[in-house]
């Protein structure tokens, strides 16, 4: 099982050798992970419960405080229309990924926007015939949606690497390699990417900090690579998450969340 949850030595070859390059030959090295359709199964799960509680209900979800619908196992972003955000927009990006597959989504999944413009009107349609299909689709197409979480969190090391301060960007490529040692690491890498990004977005700040993977790691304190990095990981994300609360607009009331994304947190220092 660790073996075939490592990353992958030739990746971090291109990565490091990547590092002194200017940010557009960076691009050309992704990032890679390997893993068993039995690991994959096992983190799809895990994502479905950390932004679901694993419910078929919360597939289809709109939070409290904001402006957007949240779908999938990974709470994929979907703007009404004449609504755009600083968060990165993830549904339209699923949906084309799963189109590329060769799968048939629900017709409702197919509009240019969201389809409900509030959260009341959310709220009215959620036990409708469209939704609840949505919803069955969704609960059915879990292995998709993993495979989009992961093809996200493989691109994200040239992004980051691209976006940090050149000083920084050893430090950045170290971090993850060292995280990639480990089942529940490479666990960590690819969740917080769906969770928060990887922090490469200029609009996804407050006050001009961060709260991405790219932020998460050029936070970690020094430590071995391995389960020790895997601790100081989910130690350094919930400093950053107490930073982004600390920044964000009051009437967000971000501080309700705190709890919970600590607790998510804390699942990347536990074994797989």
């Amino acid at each position: 099982m660790q073996a075939a949850c490592l990353v992958c030595a030739a990746t971090w070859v291109l990565a490091i050798g990547a590092i002194a390059a200017p940010p557009a030959a960076m691009a050309e090295a992704p990032a890679a992970t390997n893993l068993s359709d039995a690991q994959k199964t096992t983190i799809g799960r895990k994502i479905w419960h950390n932004e679901c509680a694993g419910t078929v209900d919360g597939l289809t979800t709109w939070n409290v405080g904001e402006e957007f619908p949240s779908l999938g196992i990974g709470h994929f972003i979907w703007y009404p229309a004449g609504v755009r955000g600083r968060f990165n927009e993830t549904w339209p990006q699923f949906v084309a990924f799963a189109k590329q597959r060769g799968l048939a989504l629900p017709a409702v999944a197919l509009a240019a926007s969201s389809p409900w413009s509030s959260k009341a009107e959310f709220q009215k349609a959620f036990k409708g015939p469209q939704m609840t299909g949505l919803r069955t689709w969704l609960a059915a197409q879990v292995a998709v949606q993993t495979d989009f979480i992961l093809a996200r969190s493989r691109a994200a090391l040239p992004k980051m690497l691209a976006a940090a301060a050149a000083g920084e960007r050893a430090r950045i490529a170290a971090n993850y390699r060292k995280l990639g040692a480990t089942p529940n690491g490479t666990y960590a890498l690819i969740d917080y990417v769906n969770f928060k990004g990887d922090g490469s977005l200029a609009t996804e700040r407050y006050q001009g900090v961060g709260w991405g993977l790219l932020q998460v790691l050029a936070g970690m304190r020094e430590v071995p690579a391995g389960q020790a990095a895997a601790a100081e990981f989910a130690a350094s994300a919930k400093r950053v998450l107490a930073r982004r609360i600390a920044n964000s607009p009051p009437e967000r009331g971000e501080k309700r969340w705190l709890d919970g994304w600590c607790n998510r947190c804390d699942t990347y220092a536990r074994p797989l």
